[in-house]
């Protein structure tokens, strides 16, 4: 969890609270934040000190981690104010961003906003630069997904232009700095900084650097690293112009509209934004911040089902206000008390009925809530339902029993998995779990495989150098095992239970997995009558008979075939005919070649088979 620290007078002042710090902790716990410190309890303060606040902000809510964002929220919670209705300003000439084509090989996206006439002091200045850190840390990734830069637009000149160059084509002086120096020097003299070496590797293999320029070609930024010291905003400056670039514009425009919404309260007309066009290479034009408000629909009784309580949908609505989200209720237009009274309905009985319908009706209202800009956390029902019990207070939420009948019980897979894996061990096995990860030349070329392309899944920005590719075969894994395991005597009698990570274009994420199971003896000898016993009491646990190939019985066989990674004339597929007479090849059996035990550095032969057991559910 996000931790910030407030000052103590200052939230106090503005939410005129009147009560001990005891009481404030109590009013956190039902907000949903902790209070974790308060300054003033540790001791006496020295003389011009003053008492700060440590409070714990949930991971999700962006708007909450800074004073600005927490006393306004806190403000509503409390009843003293309205949630603030943001807007952009219209203007005649808004300031642009060209952006160039060769941004799309390192950033392809940005956006942008302007505050005008803002009245800063030292403590809102140095809230701002403390937002915009913990929106690096958190929301953009450690600046991967989203750079911020926040300039003086009283210093620079407009149009912008969004490009990105050669590194030693770019020339300025960094913020805080005398030097002027090209793209190459910036890296070189990160290196040793403790908070910008972190953001290095973003950029440095790059061809080129994304770059901001103003329209005399002055450096704005150089993103994701550092801001310009020629456009550095201070305490003075009156007008901030802010860009965002980013390789996910969803996270660029939450960035935005959470910087803009924080401090557009100190503009010279609160709350209001001045926009900034976008202009990308294909023509395509667009205006940020996007302040709209987006609609949800819910109901009263999901609400009140999910949180456990039972308010009508006014009593709703009151509540959801208290944590700054507009509702209302959408009424049905099928009165049931019209239709009852063309029904003529007049005894007691009639009245129960109406009495027990209209009941019904007020349960199923429709509730429609407007989604406030600061809030990008809220994407379900269930988050709408999850403001509404911090409002109730989860304190206040009556015990009830749960008389609903459910069974949890194991994925088929995983007790098919569970099955396979007790077979083996109760035959002598030792169970091993290799990584899911390994080096492209482990999984191709040490196993004197060829690499087609369609596969493997490639991690982009690898961490090592073993950990490139998702494997598609275990046999990686547990020669590795064999090989960091050698000073214990011979045989190795070693399998795994796991998936495997292939690429499928027919899928939604392009990629699945697939549970097979692995095992490798090793000895003085290859022995593959041991590997294939193996397989055969697998086979036998699962109640698949062993077949002959063109039977057409139901079962399974071996079918010769030739494998680069195997003896050849020692190896084979294992294949198995189902009650549909479909030929399913599972995987393969036999001797690893010489070449691949040499590049995994084992001493001894090894007998081995690998199938997929998904086909056995």
């Amino acid at each position: 969890m996000p931790t910030i620290n407030i000052d103590k007078q200052d939230l106090f002042e503005y939410l005129d609270y009147k009560h001990d710090t005891e009481q404030f902790r109590e009013l956190c716990f039902e907000f949903g934040i902790e209070l974790e410190e308060d300054s003033s309890e540790e001791g006496e303060l020295a003389e011009g000190e003053r008492a700060m606040l440590k409070i714990d902000i949930p991971a999700n809510r962006y708007d909450l981690l800074c004073i600005e964002g927490l006393s306004r929220a806190l403000g509503v919670f409390l009843g003293r104010e309205k949630e603030p209705q943001y807007r952009v300003v219209s203007t005649d000439k808004p300031h642009r961003i060209t952006v160039s084509p060769e941004c799309a090989q390192v950033r392809p996206y940005i956006v942008g906003a302007i505050l005008r006439g803002v009245k800063l002091t030292q403590e809102r200045y140095q809230s701002f630069i403390d937002l915009q850190s913990k929106l690096h840390h958190n929301l953009c990734r450690k600046r991967t997904l989203v750079a911020i830069g926040t300039h003086d637009l009283d210093t620079v000149q407009g149009p912008f232009t969004y490009e990105a160059r050669k590194p030693e084509d770019i020339k300025f002086v960094p913020l805080k700095q005398t030097e002027k120096m090209d793209g190459n020097r910036v890296i070189e003299f990160y290196e040793k900084d403790l908070e910008i070496s972190k953001f290095l590797d973003i950029i440095r293999d790059s061809p080129v650097y994304p770059v901001v320029y103003d329209s005399t070609n002055t450096v704005l930024s150089l993103p994701p690293l550092i801001n310009s010291n020629h456009s550095k905003i201070s305490v003075d400056t009156k007008n901030i112009f802010i860009e965002a670039t980013a390789t996910d514009i969803t996270r660029a425009n939450m960035v935005l509209n959470i910087l803009v919404t924080m401090f557009s309260g100190y503009c010279a007309e609160p709350f209001t934004v001045e926009p900034v066009e976008v202009v990308y290479p294909d023509g395509q034009h667009f205006v940020y911040p996007q302040l709209g408000q987006l609609t949800m629909e819910t109901s009263t009784k999901y609400l009140n089902s999910i949180v456990g309580i039972n308010q009508s949908s006014e009593e709703i609505v009151t509540l959801l206000k208290k944590m700054s989200l507009e509702a209302t209720v959408e009424k049905s237009s099928h009165s049931v008390t019209g239709l009852l009274k063309k029904m003529s309905l007049s005894s007691k009985n009639s009245e129960y009925q109406h009495q027990h319908q209209q009941g019904d009706e007020v349960a199923n209202e429709k509730i429609l809530v407007k989604l406030p800009v600061t809030r990008p956390d809220i994407l379900q029902e269930c988050d709408i339902a999850e403001d509404l019990a911090i409002a109730f207070g989860y304190n206040k939420i009556p015990r009830a029993q749960n008389n609903e009948a459910t069974v949890g019980k194991a994925l088929p897979l995983n007790k098919l998995t569970d099955l396979v894996r007790k077979e083996i061990a109760m035959a002598g096995w030792t169970e091993a779990l290799t990584l899911s990860l390994c080096s492209h030349d482990e999984n191709f070329k040490f196993l004197r495989r060829t690499d087609n392309g369609d596969e493997v899944v490639v991690l982009e920005k690898p961490k090592s150098i073993e950990c490139q590719i998702g494997r598609s075969t275990m046999l990686p894994g547990l020669l590795k095992t064999i090989r960091e395991n050698k000073k214990y005597p011979i045989p190795f009698k070693l399998f795994e239970v796991s998936d495997v990570i292939l690429k499928n274009p027919a899928r939604e994420r392009r990629a699945q997995t697939e549970r097979r199971a692995c095992a490798l003896f090793s000895s003085r000898m290859a022995q593959f009558e041991i590997i294939q016993g193996l397989l055969d009491t697998v086979m036998q646990s699962l109640y698949v008979a062993h077949t002959a190939a063109g039977s057409g019985v139901c079962g399974y066989y071996l079918e010769e075939a030739e494998n680069p990674t195997y003896l050849s004339g020692r190896s084979a597929n294992v294949v198995y005919l189902n009650e549909s007479g479909q030929k399913i090849v599972l995987g393969l059996i036999g001797v690893i070649h010489p070449e691949v035990l040499g590049h995994f550095e084992l001493d001894y032969p090894v007998s081995a088979f690998e199938i997929n057991i998904e086909p056995f559910l």
